[in-house]
C-alpha cells in the first residue's frame, strides 16, 4: 500500500511534479537557455571529453612537449611493470609491501600485455583510456537511448578531468567502470540482471574489495537472495580459480593488518598540526604508502577502524529499517556505503576518488536520485585532491606546510560532508520510498 506522504511518479505523457530535481533543471534551463540546450546536446560532452583526453592522456605518457621526456608516472613504470613481471611468471608478488590487492587485481595489471606492439606503461595508460572511453560512451548511451539524465555522464568527464592525469596512472579507473556496469545491469527488468549484477559485483571485489558495498541496497526478497548468491558464487569459483593457477593468491588477506595511518587520511588531520607544536613522531614509507608513525597514532588507527565498523553497522540498521523498492536506491546506497568506508579508512589515496566519481554519475543518471547534491561535494574534493596530490605533496609530507595542511583539512572536510548529507538523505528516501526534494 502506498505511504500516505508519497505521490505516484507521473507517466511519460504525464505533466512533471513542480518541484525537485526536474523543476531545478528548468529554471536553470530557463535562466540560462543557451547553457542549458550545450548541456543537453550530446555533441557537446564528446567535444567537451575528446578536448580533455587529447591533454590528459598525452600528459599521462609524459609526451613532450606536454610533460617532460616520456619517463611514465612511478606507479606504472616501477610498481605496475614489475607486478607484471612476477605475475606473468605464474605467482603473486607477495613479498612486495606494496602488492596489498585480492589477486583479481592481476587482470587489469596483466591487460596491458594483450597489447604486445607496446610498451608495458604506455599500453597500461592506453587500457586506462579505453576503459574511460567505454564508461562516457556507456553514459551517453543510457541518457541518450534510455532517456536517463546527461549530468552523470557530464560528472565524469568533468572530475575525472579535474583529477588531472592521476586516473590513467591507476587501475582504479578499471574496476570503477565494472562497479558501474554492475549498477546499470542491476537497473534492468531482465531476469538475468540480478545474476549478473551479483557476478559483477564479484569480479569487482576480487579487484579491490570496496565494490562488494554495491550489494548494500539490494531489494528486499528474491532480488537480494539471487544477486547475493551469485556475488558468493560467483567470487568463491574465481577465488579457487585463482588460488589453483597461482601461488600466493591470497595472501592479500593479511597485507592489511599492519597498516597505519597514511598522510592524506582523516585520521591524519590531526598530527599534521601536531607536528608544529612539539610532536615527536614522523612520517615513514610503509606498506606501499607514507604512514605516520609515532605517539597516538596506533589509538587513532584503532578509532578509525572501530568507526568503519559502526558505519558498516549503520548500514545494515539502514538496510533493516529502508524499503529499497525504488531502483534509483541501489546506486544511492553504494554511494553512501562508499563514502563511509573512504572517510573513516586509515588511507585516502587521490584514486579513491575515481571510485567515488563513478558511482556518483551512476546515481545522477537518475533525476529521483537523493544524492544529487552529494555529487557537488564530490566534485568539489576533486580539485582540492589535485592541489594535494601532486602540486602540495611534498610540501605536506616533508614540511608540514600551512597551506597544504589548510588544502587537506578542506579536501577531507568536504569528504566528510559529503558522507553525511549522503547518509542523511540515502535514511529519508529509503524510510520515504520517494525521492527527496
Amino acid at each position: 500500500m502506498p505511504s500516505p506522504h508519497s505521490r505516484p511518479a507521473p507517466t511519460d505523457g504525464a505533466p512533471r511534479p513542480a518541484s525537485g530535481p526536474l523543476a531545478e533543471d528548468a529554471v536553470a534551463g530557463r535562466r540560462w537557455p543557451v547553457l542549458g540546450r550545450l548541456a543537453r546536446t550530446p555533441w557537446t560532452l564528446v567535444v567537451v571529453w575528446v578536448l580533455t583526453r587529447l591533454w590528459l592522456v598525452p600528459a599521462a605518457l609524459k609526451l613532450p612537449p606536454l610533460d617532460g621526456d616520456g619517463t611514465l608516472d612511478p606507479s606504472v613504470d616501477r610498481v605496475y611493470r614489475g607486478w607484471f613481471e612476477v605475475l606473468s611468471s605464474g605467482t603473486f608478488p607477495a613479498h612486495d609491501v606494496s602488492w596489498q590487492y585480492p589477486p583479481g587485481a592481476a587482470l587489469p595489471i596483466l591487460a596491458p600485455g594483450l597489447l604486445p606492439s607496446l610498451d608495458y606503461g604506455t599500453a597500461f595508460i592506453v587500457t586506462a583510456a579505453l576503459a574511460d572511453a567505454l564508461v562516457v560512451a556507456g553514459l551517453l548511451w543510457l541518457a541518450v537511448r534510455r532517456g536517463r539524465s546527461m549530468a552523470g555522464a557530464w560528472l565524469w568527464t568533468v572530475a575525472t578531468a579535474v583529477l588531472s592525469t592521476m586516473p590513467w596512472n591507476r587501475f582504479d579507473l578499471q574496476v570503477t567502470a565494472v562497479a558501474m556496469a554492475a549498477l546499470v545491469v542491476a537497473g534492468s527488468s531482465r531476469r538475468w540482471a540480478d545474476k549478473a549484477f551479483g557476478a559483477l559485483v564479484a569480479l569487482g571485489a576480487l579487484v579491490k574489495v570496496w565494490p562488494a558495498l554495491l550489494l548494500v541496497g539490494t531489494e528486499r526478497g528474491r532480488r537480494t537472495r539471487v544477486s547475493w548468491l551469485s556475488a558468493l558464487v560467483s567470487g568463491a569459483v574465481l577465488l579457487a580459480v585463482f588460488a589453483l593457477a597461482m601461488p600466493h593468491a591470497l595472501s592479500f588477506l593479511t597485507a592489511q593488518k599492519s597498516r597505519g595511518i597514511q598522510i592524506e587520511s582523516v585520521g591524519a588531520l590531526p598530527f599534521h598540526v601536531a607536528r608544529h607544536f612539539g610532536w615527536s613522531g614522523t612520517w615513514k614509507a610503509k606498506d606501499g604508502s607514507h604512514e605516520f608513525v609515532g605517539p597516538y597514532v596506533e589509538s587513532v588507527s584503532l578509532v578509525m577502524q572501530c568507526l568503519t565498523v559502526l558505519a558498516l553497522g549503520w548500514l545494515l540498521y539502514w538496510r533493516l529499517r529502508s524499503t529499497r523498492r525504488a531502483p534509483w536506491l541501489l546506486p544511492d546506497a553504494a554511494l553512501t556505503a562508499v563514502l563511509l568506508f573512504v572517510v573513516t579508512s586509515r588511507v585516502i589515496s587521490p584514486q579513491y576518488l575515481v571510485w567515488l566519481v563513478g558511482l556518483a554519475a551512476v546515481c545522477l543518471l537518475r533525476r529521483e536520485s537523493s544524492q544529487r547534491p552529494v555529487a557537488w561535494l564530490i566534485l568539489a574534493a576533486c580539485l582540492f585532491t589535485t592541489l594535494g596530490f601532486p602540486l602540495l605533496y611534498r610540501e605536506l609530507r616533508d614540511d608540514a606546510d600551512w597551506l597544504a595542511i589548510a588544502n587537506l583539512f578542506v579536501r577531507n572536510l568536504l569528504l566528510l560532508a559529503a558522507a553525511g548529507l549522503s547518509a542523511v538523505r540515502l535514511w529519508r528516501a529509503g524510510r520515504e520510498g520517494q525521492k527527496v526534494r
